[in-house]
């Protein structure tokens, strides 16, 4: 346990380019990750020399905090991130243009401290909710609390952006409830606390890697752009070929999580789809609901 939560730092770094050491390379693609399992195709096409044969030089920049991520895009740190519809859609309001190369197969659960005895959605009331403010879990907090019929005045939302942070408030006892990917779910399980509900459940598909709108005159990021993408297909290839259980290093290494969680992790676990454009349906909810929410102000 104490692997994982080492691992989940406030604190960024440059992983490096193609898997060969640090690279302050202003030519590089440079991608924000996260230390989740949406994240597995960049990774194993980084760490398999994937990018290197489409001929794209990729440097990874990981973070704890998806909203460390996005700032890193807004201000041109790097050049891709990956994040959720409503966080992305958020950023393109504010300015920052953005083009969704990839749905990714995230998807989030609403865990319970397991002394919190919460068992359903009706018993978040006078109980306190983790998540992050304008993002999936913020959509995900109203749907539960407006599905659950209870006042939204009485949930309190808790805004807590890293998830190595999040998950440490649910192990210790200091949070009733949150929203956690995975592998970081499944360790919660684990660790005996409770799942109450899956976005998978509602067909809520958020997960997007998303790259700033290049000039239309950059042609070398426009070549990157076709490189890294037939990467991340191939390492979705691999990926689905295979049980996880086969990429326990992989995620080890990038997730940070225990060898043991990795061993059980389900190999059912998630299916990663090639590089396509989220869905229209899952697009519309994110705005909706950001436009519903800045409405009545949040």
């Amino acid at each position: 346990m104490s692997v994982l939560l080492a691992a989940c730092g406030s604190d960024s770094g440059t992983v490096g380019t193609n898997g060969g050491g640090a690279d302050n390379d202003s030519t590089a693609l440079k991608v924000a990750v996260m230390p989740t399992i949406d994240c597995l195709p960049i990774y194993l096409a980084y760490d398999h020399g994937l990018f290197r044969e489409a001929g794209v030089d990729v440097t990874l920049c990981p973070y704890n905090a998806q909203m460390d991520c996005d700032t890193a895009i807004e201000r041109g740190r790097v050049d891709a991130t990956v994040t959720d519809l409503v966080r992305a859609e958020r950023m393109q309001q504010q300015g920052t243009k953005l083009n969704y190369v990839a749905a990714t197969p995230l998807y989030w659960q609403l865990v319970t401290n397991q002394t919190a005895r919460i068992r359903q959605l009706s018993q978040l009331d006078d109980r306190m909710l983790a998540m992050t403010r304008f993002s999936a879990t913020d959509l995900l907090s109203s749907l539960v609390v407006d599905s659950a019929q209870l006042d939204p005045d009485r949930v309190f939302r808790i805004q807590v952006n890293d998830i190595g942070v999040r998950l440490n408030m649910l192990l210790t006892g200091i949070m009733d409830a949150l929203f956690l990917p995975e592998p970081q779910s499944t360790l919660a399980r684990l660790s005996g606390h409770h799942i109450i509900y899956d976005t998978r459940q509602s067909d809520i598909r958020l997960g997007v890697l998303a790259f700033r709108i290049p000039n239309t005159t950059d042609t070398l990021r426009q070549s990157q752009l076709a490189g890294f993408i037939k990467a991340y297909n191939q390492a979705c290839d691999s990926l689905n070929a295979a049980p996880l259980r086969h990429y326990k290093d992989l995620m080890v290494r990038h997730t940070g999580v225990p060898s043991l969680l990795a061993d059980s992790l389900p190999d059912s676990l998630t299916f990663f789809p090639h590089a396509n454009t989220p869905r229209p349906a899952d697009i519309e909810k994110a705005r909706e609901w950001l436009k519903l929410t800045l409405t009545i102000g949040h």
